[in-house]
């Protein structure tokens, strides 16, 4: 694609208030969230939203999830009516703003290059004020995917979506560092049972409370058609650094992995605290008892170890629940991309 001057945006108010213009003219800027940075644009256009996915190069077929303010904007997007809308309501009491996003029957406001022709929309809301403010500014509701080129680390901050996206995108709006570092649990809120299709934050445990049974989506099958994908973020080969990445469990494995690699290798760990790296450049990552931790910094740490030119990254997988699942989840698909490369 054609190179355009990506401007950088501060997060206050002439920041926001560009952000949102370019979003309401068509273009794409990249926003921060709680969970990580996204790649906006104006989700009633389909020219607009055509921009999202030549940006990120990201198949047509994967679908984009849809970012409201409040509910007013949400009626615009989706429809909620009977047990599907009852339990959507009390799933937005209890966790939006947050790090939830709901399937739910599109609009007819909303064009099938969002959701890759299907029935149903992703929604959120997200837990962050200058996203809201961007949203309310812009007076629209914003498609918005990761910030980056598509398979590849989600982006936690600005510099992130730079490395990717760099002459690809509009603008890109820095607030910082995202506060949860993985992406929004996606539920299915009209299926009977509800189901889960991606994990995050708000967990099956927590949605069970508020809104009835729920059960966690069977794996994708390496066989299966991408077009009949029911959810964004369910991409087999996802989330992957550069270098190979290989999963270990625990220290000594992760010690004895290292040492197997020759010199011709440039070895990377992400590294919990108070382990050893046993020689190999390490990422210092979070106490492994701290789940909120090591997600927050799972993809800053990916990055950081691409960019120190390793060849293979060792990194061990939290066996915890919670948001450990939600992090084990995206090391697996990275790790599958990494073995597929």
């Amino acid at each position: 694609m054609k190179a355009i001057a990506t401007e950088r945006l501060a997060a206050d108010a002439a920041g926001v208030g560009r952000a949102a213009e370019l979003l309401r003219g068509g273009g794409t800027v990249a926003l921060p969230t709680e969970t990580v940075y996204g790649l906006g644009a104006n989700a009633n256009l389909a020219t607009a939203v055509g921009k999202i996915f030549a940006a990120k190069e990201r198949p047509s077929w994967d679908p984009l999830i849809v970012h409201v303010c409040d509910r007013e904007m949400l009626k615009r997007v989706a429809v909620l009516d009977g047990e599907t809308g009852a339990r959507a309501e009390r799933l937005m009491r209890a966790f939006w703003p947050g790090p939830l996003t709901m399937l739910l029957p599109r609009s007819a406001a909303i064009p099938d290059a969002v959701t890759a022709g299907r029935a149903l929309v992703g929604v959120r809301m997200p837990a962050h004020a200058v996203a809201m403010a961007v949203i309310r500014a812009a007076g629209v509701p914003i498609a918005a995917p990761s910030a980056n080129r598509f398979g590849r680390t989600s982006p936690t901050t600005a510099e992130h979506v730079l490395e990717d996206l760099d002459g690809r995108i509009d603008a890109v709006l820095d607030g910082g560092a995202s506060a949860v570092g993985v992406e929004s649990t996606v539920l299915d809120v009209g299926a009977s049972p509800m189901v889960v299709y991606r994990p995050g934050a708000v967990t099956l445990e927590m949605i069970e409370r508020v809104a009835g049974t729920v059960r966690m989506s069977e794996p994708v099958r390496a066989t299966a058609a991408p077009e009949c994908l029911p959810s964004p973020g369910l991409a087999l080969r996802h989330y992957a650094p550069r270098a190979r990445l290989l999963l270990v469990h625990d220290e000594v494995e992760m010690q004895a992995a290292v040492a197997q690699f020759g010199p011709a290798e440039r070895v990377g760990v992400m590294l919990p605290e108070g382990w050893s790296s046993a020689g190999a450049t390490a990422f210092p990552w979070a106490a492994w008892t701290d789940p909120a931790g090591l997600a927050r910094r799972v993809f800053a740490g990916l990055r950081e170890l691409d960019a120190r030119s390793v060849s293979v990254i060792v990194c061990p997988v939290p066996t915890m629940g919670g948001v450990g699942d939600a992090l084990r989840d995206r090391l697996e698909r990275a790790a599958r991309k990494s073995q597929a490369s």
